[in-house]
């Protein structure tokens, strides 16, 4: 029988997430470092069923596979450096966790991000920093994984928070300040305040994310998104007339001006919160699921 469901596919976000990404493997990881491959497959299969605990993607994964409908279509893809074979604990812990995640692509200790593009990812979350960086170089959404996952996220609706300079924007204004200091860079957005900010590697993802966001009433929707910002008065202009001429809807703002950004998404109670700064990530990590973008001048060698 033909199966005559449609699916919207202008509307489909599609995660691809990491095993060590979406479960905690460190003890498997540090078996595989200081012992090697066979010992670490020995490891898996001997404990095939042991239930993996979550890991710092998994709140994220499970909400957004909640949301999933053919009203609003989500996809998440496993992407692992295991084989199939020591991927097998993997899909068991899946299995019990109820997650319906049915791809998955095992390269045996080959690169993942390669696999981006055939499965059309909006976002890639992963352990492997290589990995990530040569998916933002793709043009991809992706952020390395930090800390051991959020402690205050809300109990049902999806939370996520960005960072604005080169995450959702380009790195253009991030540059003046390292260059030529805070005074040049504030001259700067306040002559600039109506001049639409470039693209970031996750303005992509965020629309997408929008789009579904946007199918359901704004009372009691479902998602809920904020912008944590190192930026304050007067830089804060340019990205809210940035936000309009995308025509993206952010539900909270916080323009800090330098505050730590840590007890804000704490509040917040972000699912994930993704920014370029390690710094901003360390102080993040401590109340929130966290990913570092390795994208921009604060990122250069």
């Amino acid at each position: 029988m033909a199966n005559n469901i449609t699916v919207n596919t202008e509307t489909k976000l599609v995660v691809a997430i990491s095993s060590r990404a979406l479960f905690d493997l460190d003890e498997s990881h540090k078996i595989y470092k200081q012992q090697g491959v066979e010992a670490y497959a020995k490891h898996q299969q001997e404990n095939e069923e042991v239930v993996l605990k979550p890991g710092v993607g998994f709140t994220l994964v499970k909400k957004l596979l909640n949301l999933n409908s053919t009203k609003t279509p989500i996809d998440v893809i496993l992407l692992s450096r295991n084989s199939a074979d020591t991927g097998l604990r993997i899909f068991n812990s899946i299995e019990h966790y109820g997650l319906k995640i049915e791809r998955a692509a095992f390269t045996r200790g080959e690169p993942t991000h390669t696999l981006l593009d055939a499965f059309e990812a909006d976002l890639f979350l992963s352990s492997h920093y290589e990995d990530v960086q040569k998916a933002l170089e793709s043009g991809f959404a992706a952020a390395s994984i930090v800390g051991t996952g959020s402690k205050h996220v809300h109990e049902t609706q999806l939370r996520i928070a960005f960072d604005g300079d080169a995450v959702l924007f380009s790195d253009e204004a991030e540059k003046i300040y390292q260059e030529q200091g805070i005074d040049a860079f504030a001259e700067n957005e306040k002559n600039a305040a109506n001049v639409e900010l470039q693209s970031g590697p996750f303005k992509s993802f965020l629309k997408s994310l929008h789009t579904i966001q946007s199918s359901f009433p704004e009372a009691d929707n479902p998602i809920r998104t904020a912008l944590v910002t190192a930026r304050g008065a007067p830089s804060h202009k340019r990205v809210i007339h940035t936000m309009r001429a995308w025509g993206i809807r952010i539900d909270e703002s916080f323009f800090l001006g330098g505050l730590d950004k840590g007890l804000f998404l704490k509040e917040f109670g972000a699912d994930i919160f993704f920014d370029d700064q390690h710094q901003h990530c360390q102080s993040a990590a401590q109340y929130v699921s966290t990913g570092h973008v390795p994208n921009g001048v604060n990122n250069n060698c």
